[in-house]
This record gives structure tokens, C-alpha cells and sequence, in this order.
């Protein structure tokens, strides 16, 4: 079982195919992280905003990235406000800290008060991304699980069980890996992570899992050191 774990959320996992979010999706993912946190293990959550927006989707409309991205950041601290709801829904004490000063609504991230509240039991959710544009959520989530030290990213995906050679929903015969280095993902040009949080993770010797979330049980077999997907360190 690890110490203290990282969950990596898209926003798209928070939603049935859609924009937004969906409440049932959100209830079945805070009975999950409660379940595996009962075990003992502390947890953090980074989520995504691509449900609601994108910066690079709005720079592609002709707006401004810069400013496209911070929407994205914001549209992150919706989805934290979001899984923070449901998690106290069902008694689990959160906090969620954002990257961007917004007193009336979260806490500023400040890296000892994040281990701090791991320490008491809470599950700590960090929006707002990097807090700068041109950073996605997946460098968020390596940066602050250096950060907090983590013992592992836990990347869970919407549908896929792991990292394939190619798009396995494309290609029959798409082969799925189940350990894989950092230099692995760069040489092979394979899509699980930008390449600036690939580099990070591998400078941290941050270890990585990715796995279907869409599985009910996998946040707690994935907690518990179970390969259930593809590992990367």
C-alpha cells in the first residue's frame, strides 16, 4: 500500500460524454477515493478543466492563449469545488487549495499546510493548475506530487486500461504495455503525458500508473500497489 498518493483526474472523467459535470459520476468517484482512503493511505487530487474549456481550444477560435488558459485554470477550480462537494456529502474532510488567490472560495497552495491536512486526513484537491499559462494539468500533477513527495502519480482514465503501442480502439492489434520508462514515452512519441510533465516525473523519479477509473474498485486496487494498468518510472 503507498504512503501518500497523487490522483490525476481529466475533467472530461467527470462528465458522461459531455460538458460539465455529472453527479452521479462525481458520487461513485468520492465513494471511491473515501473507500481507498479508509485503508490509510493519504490523497491528493489534481483535475483537469477540459470539460468546460481548454486554453488551446480558444487560442484555435483566434482568442488569446494566455488568456484561453486561464479559463482552463478556472474552469479546474470548478471542477476541485465540485469533487470537494460530493467528498463532504459523505463525510470525508477536504480542503481544496488553488494556484490563483481566491480567499472567499479555497485555500492559497502553500506546500507545508498541503502535507499538513494529508497528515490529518484530509484529502487535499489542488485547482487552478500551475497557476501560469502554457502549463498543462498533467505538469501540475507531477510538480505538486514532488512537491508533497508522493510515493506515485495515479493517472486514472476514462475507458483505458493502460498505455498501448497505438490506439487500441483503432488498431486490433495495438499491444498494451505494462511497465514502461519516461525515456520509453519520449523516444516512442507515446501520448500519456506532455512532454514537460514526462520530464519532470523522470528528474523527480516520480513512479506512474495509468488505469481505468471507469472500473469500480480500481482507485483502491491502484492505492494498494496492484498493477492493474501500465507502470512508468
Amino acid at each position: 500500500m503507498y504512503k501518500r498518493v497523487l490522483l490525476k483526474l481529466s475533467g472530461e472523467a467527470l462528465s458522461k460524454g459531455g460538458n460539465n459535470f455529472d453527479p452521479e459520476v462525481l458520487k461513485n468517484l468520492a465513494e471511491e477515493i473515501k473507500l481507498a482512503q479508509s485503508q490509510g493511505t493519504q490523497i491528493a487530487v489534481v483535475v483537469g478543466g477540459g470539460n468546460f474549456i481548454r486554453g488551446k481550444t480558444v487560442a484555435d477560435l483566434g482568442m488569446d492563449r494566455v488568456q484561453g488558459d486561464y479559463m482552463g485554470m478556472l474552469a479546474t477550480i470548478i471542477n476541485a469545488l465540485a469533487i470537494q462537494s460530493s467528498l463532504d456529502s459523505i463525510g470525508v474532510d477536504t480542503r481544496v487549495q488553488t494556484s490563483i488567490d481566491m480567499p472567499k472560495v479555497a485555500e492559497p497552495f502553500i506546500q507545508r499546510r498541503a502535507v499538513r491536512h494529508l497528515e490529518k486526513g484530509r484529502v487535499v484537491i489542488f485547482g487552478g493548475g500551475t497557476g501560469s499559462p502554457y502549463f498543462s494539468t498533467d505538469t501540475t500533477a507531477a510538480l505538486r506530487a514532488s512537491e508533497i513527495k508522493a510515493d506515485i502519480i495515479l493517472m486514472a482514465k476514462n475507458g483505458v486500461d493502460g498505455v498501448y503501442s497505438a490506439d487500441p480502439k483503432k488498431d486490433p492489434n495495438a499491444v498494451r504495455y505494462d511497465r514502461l520508462t519516461y525515456m520509453d514515452l519520449l523516444n516512442k512519441g507515446l501520448a500519456v503525458m506532455d512532454s514537460t510533465a514526462t520530464s519532470m516525473c523522470m528528474d523527480n523519479k516520480m513512479k506512474l500508473m495509468v488505469f481505468n477509473m471507469n472500473e469500480p474498485g480500481n482507485i483502491l486496487k491502484a492505492v494498494n500497489g496492484e498493477c492493474i494498468g501500465t507502470v512508468i518510472e
